[in-house]
């Protein structure tokens, strides 16, 4: 294998578009690139998601790869998910920590790798198994499946033996912790100082439980640990202490380790892309993943071929780094399973698969507060307020708004009138809007990250003071829910997909009970 192929095998490349675009075959035969992760804007209906993935695996066969490519998504479900129509809407982490049953964690990770393995895709990143123990996390926050480092270890276990059971490969993430974080790292760099002992009683614990019971993959965070890094402002992922130290020798992971994407701020706006992707396999990384730009993947792996030419790159580890990735994906996945997987199967997105999710959204959504109240009655008169999603951290998908839950109200009962705000303009519309809630018999108020948000918590705060009967939900961050004790219920959902918010009209028109429990302090 030449140096640029060998270079190339550490790399996962994202691309544009439904079809398999001419930068990502450059890179499949001139690179032999490890492989490639999806995004929103690669996805369509099943068929087209088939298709693509079947393209992309039968032109890396025609280049020579012996095993096939990796074909990655971030499918964590709730608030991060990729697929959208003719797929099962899974529920999210948080939301099955609200569920508190580690049957369902392994429910709902067995039918998310059942539905990517059927469209072709081998890999997962997911489950995050981030603590979220910082209520100001921008990132994180629901993406965690909450606070207790214990009970995150035993349900992001099952939901990747979950996922195993169903052939896909799973990834850890993102190590060695970015729950305890105030600052995003697609925007900059993020900093935790807590000393190795508490390293080891809390951010630890779930990646240890989840090594030992057979992890595929971990995902470095572009966090700087100044207990782990002595260098100033090194994020984890460049870390070779980190890397090599703690999470191969120290932990004795030997399954392969990722990149977070390189060209996110915490990297970008530091060393560079370019350089970040050879200092991320000096450290000990095995693949490195540019996700957007195919510039800086070309550029990526040239540069650190030539840095295994100079030396700066030990070859050996190169080929060591190979030689994991070749065995994970060996274990999943075959040439023959891919050339028999020509139609989308009949279980896809179906009332089966939906039922089964039905049930843990029961179990996990969160009665979460409030001075008590009776569900709305049949001939009352709704107000339902919601806000534009304008909050999407970049992570999450654009493609799922707030205004689903009006068309699901709408379902339950006759009498709803709708509201969508502009976040940016709450005030302005705080008035009107507070004169009208005054004609209706009950309010639904969804809220979506209140707790950071004054000009929000004051509009919400006014229209509760009306006295009309308010139901507050909060259908992103819990944290909300201590916002507002004066009003009528105050629910938690977690995420904001259309199965989350069918429940929960049920919910509020006394056709369905729910069982959650929070899953962090929100006091």
């Amino acid at each position: 294998m030449t140096l640029h192929k060998k270079a190339g095998r550490l790399m996962i490349a994202g691309f544009k578009g439904r079809t398999m675009s001419e930068e990502i075959k450059h890179l499949i035969h001139t690179y032999h690139i490890g492989g490639v992760i999806l995004f929103g804007r690669n996805i369509g209906a099943p068929e087209e998601i088939l298709h693509l993935t079947r393209s992309l695996q039968m032109e890396a066969k025609a280049a020579g790869y012996k095993v096939p490519l990796l074909i990655s998504i971030d499918q964590e479900n709730g608030v991060v998910r990729r697929l959208g129509e003719g797929t099962t809407i899974i529920p999210g982490a948080m939301l099955l920590g609200a569920a508190q049953d580690p049957a369902y964690s392994r429910k709902a990770g067995e039918l998310t790798g059942k539905e990517l393995k059927a469209l072709g895709i081998n890999w997962n990143l997911a489950p995050v198994v981030d603590i979220n123990n910082n209520p100001k996390n921008p990132v994180i926050g629901v993406r965690s499946f909450g606070e207790d480092p214990h009970k995150v270890s035993e349900l992001a276990k099952q939901s990747m033996l979950g996922m195993q059971d169903a052939k896909v490969m799973t990834t850890l993430k993102h190590f060695p912790g970015h729950g305890d974080t105030s600052v995003d790292s697609h925007l900059d760099l993020p900093v935790i100082s807590h000393d190795l002992e508490r390293l080891h009683q809390v951010e630890l614990v779930p990646f240890k439980n989840c090594i030992a019971a057979g992890a595929d993959a971990i995902m470095s965070a572009h966090v700087h640990f100044p207990a782990l890094e002595s260098e100033a402002d090194l994020p984890a992922t460049l870390s070779r202490s980190v890397i090599t130290g703690l999470l191969r020798e120290e932990l004795g992971f030997e399954g392969v380790v990722t990149t977070d994407c390189m060209e996110m701020d915490a990297i970008a706006k530091g060393i560079g892309t370019v350089n970040g992707s050879v200092k991320a396999v000096q450290a000990g990384v095995d693949l490195v993943m540019v996700s957007h730009l195919h510039g800086l993947q070309e550029q990526s792996i040239l540069k650190i071929a030539e840095a295994i030419e100079n030396g700066e790159i030990d070859e050996v580890q190169v080929d060591r780094s190979i030689e994991r990735i070749d065995s994970m994906i060996a274990n999943y996945v075959t040439w023959q399973e891919i050339e028999a997987g020509s139609s989308v199967p009949e279980f896809m997105g179906s009332a089966e698969h939906y039922a089964d999710m039905k049930e843990i959204y029961e179990q996990g959504i969160t009665l979460a507060g409030g001075t008590g109240g009776s569900p709305i009655a049949h001939d009352d008169k709704v107000l339902l307020v919601y806000p534009h999603n304008e909050y999407a951290t970049m992570v999450e998908d654009k493609r799922y708004s707030t205004l689903e839950m009006a068309k699901q109200l709408k379902n339950v009962h006759a009498h709803v009138e709708v509201i969508e705000v502009d976040p940016a303009c709450y005030e302005d519309q705080q008035q009107e809007t507070v004169s009208r809630a005054k004609e209706f018999d009950r309010l639904v108020i969804l809220t979506l990250n209140a707790a950071a948000q004054e000009s929000q918590r004051d509009f919400v705060g006014k229209l509760i003071g009306t006295g009309v009967p308010a139901d507050v939900v909060a259908i992103r961050t819990p944290y909300d829910a201590a916002e507002f004790p004066e009003a009528n219920r105050i629910y938690c959902t977690y995420e904001f997909t259309a199965a989350t918010f069918e429940t929960m009209a049920e919910v509020l028109v006394g056709k369905t009970e729910i069982h959650g429990k929070l899953p962090v302090k929100i006091v």
